[in-house]
Order: structure tokens, then C-alpha cells, then sequence
């Protein structure tokens, strides 16, 4: 086992340290990460919507294990006592617009999971110059929505970042160092999946691709081009197929999609769903499979990562297992109590948006990989609406490719 996955034991610190150092490469970070939490409390104004798109995936109670933030006021469109009955004792709108407008809150936590409320609200918040937003995956409808809002945030210095939880978590960086020291030899291809269950397809790769997407970019670098094609009932889909998307995603087609990216490492990105295909989630995830083993990667899993040695296109005889990665190695036992739970409750990405605004540097995924993720997605539908033809990144129709 090389020693360089020994290295990153962070021993027995706090969990606020550990996301400081182990997420970023930065060794100033690090360095002044005591002093950073420390101070202004951040006053936090969270946007919800009951009965569509709701609080997402609690990013309305997950301020309360944030540092250096209180939640002070709270809307949601379905009432103003749907609101109350969310987080009592803090003032209610149901207007999230007269929710900035009177209460002028430092950071907004942008919560429905409908995707195509997230640009006007996006864009409000940043008018009523807030200093920081947390927003619900997937991050917005269309590049051009992704361009508006990230100009947005770097002209008025608003720190964005994207609920992409699974890319807080410090492992990732293990396995990038893994990767990099040929400890699968040389990387050959990722293989990725959504959790292909009734949403299998276009839908999938809105939803839960997103997330994978995302991790892909941190290991394979950015995506250069794209060819996909999607389906419906195993035939190539037509016009007559395209469908507006549930949760609000916009235009859509078929049940199953199939897709390979160029990436900017020369490491290839596949990316398949199939409608009920899945196995229980089973399929979520990616695997980087190299020439002399396979790393694999659970989304919202704990332990996320898993290495298993050995020429994965060579059968033998000789059992080979998988063993754990964690944030102090290969095979080495968890160091950070209580990881799983402080990644998957987004106070990680919590904690790490208050250090962005305290440091003046970006989130650790930031609006622009936001657009980065949303330009992957609609590739694959230009993709096919040129016959499976190769499009380049960025994409020139900043617009659904659908419509």
C-alpha cells in the first residue's frame, strides 16, 4: 500500500477543522480555519414552498448545526402558517420576495426541489444583496439561467453554493490521490449511474445525476464534449416523445439515456439510466475503473469509497476483496466521528459556505460547477437532437435543447 494514503489522519480535532483541511488544498485555510468561525453571526432566511418542491432535503432545520449562523425568518408560498409550523419562533412570510425585502438576511437558503423556481429566486436574493445562498440540486433549468446567475453572484460578491452534499466529503480527496498515484494503474474509464427507479432516464440524470456528475468533474476534470442519445421503449425518441419533466425540470424525453463525456483528464465519463432498472439504488454512484483495479463510490453511503486490486478484464481464482476508503486511508478505520451524519445534514456545506463569505473565496461547489452540471445535462440533449453527434462544452444554445 503506498504511503501516501497514510498521510491524511486527522486524528481526534473537531469536525469544523477536519472539512477545513481535508476539503480544500489549501493549507492556509487550514492554517487560519480557528479564527475564521469565529465572530459575525450570519443571519440566515430560508425559502421553502410545501407541497411543491417543500424544504428539499432539510435544508431548512440544516442551519441549526451551522456555525455562526441563526435562522431568523422563514416563507413559504403554500402560507405564512405552513411557515410557522416549519421552524416556530422565527418571523413568517408567505412571500419569500417581502422576506428579503424586510428582513435582509446575510445568507438564504434556497430550499424547494421544483427546479424552475430557483432562478427567480437566485436572482431576488442576490438583488437584495445578500451575502451568501445555499440552493437545493439540481442548481437551475438551463445554461442560460446558470450564466445570468453566476454573473450575478461575481458582480454583486455573493458566495453560491450548490447542494451537491456528496462533494464535501474528504474522502474524495483520498481517492483523487489514490487515482493519482496509480493505485488502480492507469485509469481507464468512470462509469456512472443514477438510482434508476420510476424516474430512470432523463429524469434520473436531472435528479440524481447531478450528483454524480459532480463528483466525476472533481476526479476527471471538465467536460470537453458529449454524445448521448435517449430512448423511449428501446426505440430512439422523437419529437412526439418530448414531455415536460417532473419537479420542475423542464423539457424531457424517454425513459432511457445513454451518454459518454471527454473529459479534460482524458479519462472517458459514461453515464447510463434505464427506467426501473435499478436495484434499490444500488446503481448510484460511479466507478473508476483502471487497469489494475476499480474504485467505487456510493452517493450518500458511508463508507462512501471502496478500492478492490487487481486487473478488473483478467479473471482469477485468487479471491480479491474490496477494502474501505476513509478519510485516513485505504483500508484504515474512520478517524471522524459522526462523519456520515455532518456530510449528509449539509452542515458540512453549511460550514463551509460561512468560511467562503468570512474568507472572501468561492464555496466548494460554487455556482459555476452549478453550470457546469446543468450544461452536462442538456448536452446530452443537444447530443441527441443531432443524431448522437459530439457537442462541445460550453454549449452554444444556452437553452433547453428540447424545446
Amino acid at each position: 500500500m503506498s504511503s501516501a494514503f497514510h498521510r491524511r489522519h486527522f486524528g481526534k480535532t473537531s469536525l469544523h477543522h477536519i472539512l477545513a483541511t481535508s476539503i480544500s488544498s489549501s493549507a492556509l485555510l487550514s492554517n487560519v480555519k480557528s479564527h475564521a468561525m469565529e465572530g459575525s453571526i450570519y443571519r440566515v432566511a430560508v425559502v421553502g414552498h410545501t407541497g411543491r418542491g417543500d424544504f428539499g432535503h432539510g435544508l431548512d432545520k440544516m442551519w441549526q448545526k451551522v456555525s455562526n449562523t441563526k435562522t431568523v425568518a422563514i416563507s413559504d408560498s403554500a402560507g405564512m402558517e405552513h411557515a410557522k409550523r416549519r421552524i416556530p419562533g422565527v418571523e413568517a412570510f408567505d412571500d419569500y420576495r417581502e422576506m428579503l425585502r424586510s428582513v435582509k438576511p446575510d445568507i438564504v437558503s434556497i430550499a424547494p426541489r421544483h427546479v424552475d423556481q430557483h432562478h427567480a429566486m437566485c436572482m431576488e436574493a442576490i438583488h437584495n444583496q445578500v451575502k451568501g445562498i445555499y440552493i437545493e440540486k439540481p442548481f437551475c433549468q438551463t445554461p442560460s439561467q446558470a450564466d445570468e446567475i453566476v454573473t450575478g453572484c461575481h458582480q454583486n460578491g455573493v458566495r453560491l453554493a450548490v447542494a451537491h452534499r456528496n462533494r464535501y466529503h474528504p474522502v474524495l480527496n483520498v481517492v483523487k490521490d489514490c487515482i493519482e498515484a496509480g493505485e488502480i494503474g492507469k485509469p481507464l474509464e468512470i462509469r456512472a449511474r443514477g438510482k434508476e427507479d420510476q424516474r430512470g432516464g432523463a429524469l434520473d440524470l436531472w435528479v440524481l445525476g447531478s450528483h454524480v456528475l459532480n463528483v466525476a468533474c472533481f476526479l476527471a476534470g471538465d467536460p470537453i464534449s458529449c454524445q448521448g442519445q435517449l430512448l423511449q421503449d428501446k426505440r430512439l425518441c422523437e419529437q412526439r416523445d418530448v414531455r415536460e419533466g417532473d419537479e420542475g425540470v423542464g423539457l424531457i424525453a424517454g425513459d432511457e439515456l445513454h451518454t459518454r463525456y471527454e473529459m479534460s483528464s482524458g479519462i472517458p465519463l459514461f453515464f447510463d439510466s434505464i427506467k426501473n432498472h435499478g436495484v434499490r439504488s444500488a446503481g448510484f454512484g460511479l466507478q473508476v475503473v483502471g487497469q489494475e483495479g476499480v474504485i467505487d463510490l456510493r452517493m450518500d453511503r458511508e463508507p462512501m469509497a471502496y478500492i478492490r486490486k487487481g486487473n478488473p478484464f483478467q479473471p482469477t481464482t485468487t479471491p480479491s476483496s474490496w477494502q474501505p476508503m476513509s478519510s485516513a486511508g485505504i483500508g484504515q478505520p474512520e478517524t471522524i466521528q459522526g462523519l456520515g451524519s455532518y456530510i449528509s445534514s449539509h452542515q458540512a456545506a453549511g460550514d463551509n459556505l460561512v468560511q467562503a463569505i468570512q474568507l472572501g473565496r468561492q464555496p466548494m461547489c460554487d455556482a459555476s460547477q452549478g453550470r457546469q452540471t446543468v450544461e452536462m445535462i442538456c448536452g446530452v440533449f443537444a447530443s441527441h437532437r443531432q443524431g448522437g453527434a459530439s457537442v462541445q462544452f460550453p454549449l452554444e444554445n444556452r437553452e433547453n435543447p428540447l424545446s
